[in-house]
């Protein structure tokens, strides 16, 4: 079901919001003593930065949409019941940003009862804003952008993220990345599931996969990769990547394939 909003304006002016979160995060780049950092628990940690950001996205986003409800990471704001959803990471890639080394992205997604309807990935450091919305294509800057055509798992270049606080999966996981590190043209971790996602969607990437990541982690960038032409599936190849934790994300061709070897690793 379409909702009853013009989408493309909406997307447009959520641009904006996380612009000014962006930018934020980009004048603290540097300057965030050892001492101004929390741990909110294992290998996960948050500083001011993330919560100031994210009070700044959701106070714009609350005045685009003001029913609207938010699902964010550092619960300056409680969850509620709307159509419309919120899906906010204020700063993904903390880890990366709190140790000066880049990627970290703002990531805003947007449900409309329960399904996705708009994502916004702005890269801080690159200064690079992907986003989509519901049937209106996939866009960088400005620029269509599309899923690469790479149908040689050989030929293809994936990223992935590394267990860093949920190892319950490790040794599946160790065998998905023995298999590709033997049968594709390399893999990366940027530390930033976000990022990984539209750098599938834009090409970059032939696909990626990751697991125990949050619905804000994903939402966004995943709903990119899909207006993009590409495929994002869970682990099963279902379609609850967002709230499962586990997403598989590729072009078409590369996702099948990538699929069959991580589904036959966790599942077998």
């Amino acid at each position: 079901m379409n909702p009853p909003i013009n989408l493309e304006e909406l997307c447009f002016q959520t641009q904006k919001v996380v612009k000014e979160a962006a930018d934020f995060i980009k004048g603290h780049s540097n300057k965030v003593g050892k001492e101004k950092i929390e741990f909110k628990s294992l290998n996960s940690l948050v500083s001011f930065v993330d919560k100031g950001a994210e009070e700044i996205l959701v106070a714009g986003l609350s005045k685009l949409l003001p029913d609207s409800s938010f699902l964010v990471e550092e619960g300056t704001v409680e969850r509620s019941s709307s159509d419309y959803e919120w899906l906010v990471d204020p700063l993904d890639g903390t880890t990366n940003f709190l140790h000066s080394i880049p990627p970290y992205a703002v990531s805003v997604g947007l449900n409309y009862k329960g399904s996705p309807i708009m994502g916004v990935v702005h890269e801080v450091n690159l200064n690079e804003c992907f986003y989509a919305w519901k049937d209106g294509g996939a866009w960088l800057d400005g620029k269509s952008i599309k899923v690469s055509d790479t149908n040689d798992l050989k030929e293809s270049l994936l990223a992935t993220g590394f267990p860093y606080y949920d190892f319950s999966g490790l040794k599946p996981y160790l065998e998905t990345l023995e298999y590709f590190m033997l049968n594709t043209r390399g893999l990366r971790r940027h530390g930033a599931a976000a990022i990984d996602l539209v750098y599938v969607a834009c090409g970059r990437y032939e696909a990626y996969y990751e697991y125990s990541l949050q619905p804000y982690d994903i939402s966004a960038g995943a709903f990119i990769v899909q207006e993009a032409g590409g495929i994002a599936t869970d682990y099963e190849g279902g379609d609850n990547h967002v709230f499962s934790g586990q997403v598989i994300a590729g072009n078409p061709a590369i996702h099948q394939a990538v699929l069959e070897v991580v589904k036959g690793s966790f599942y077998s």
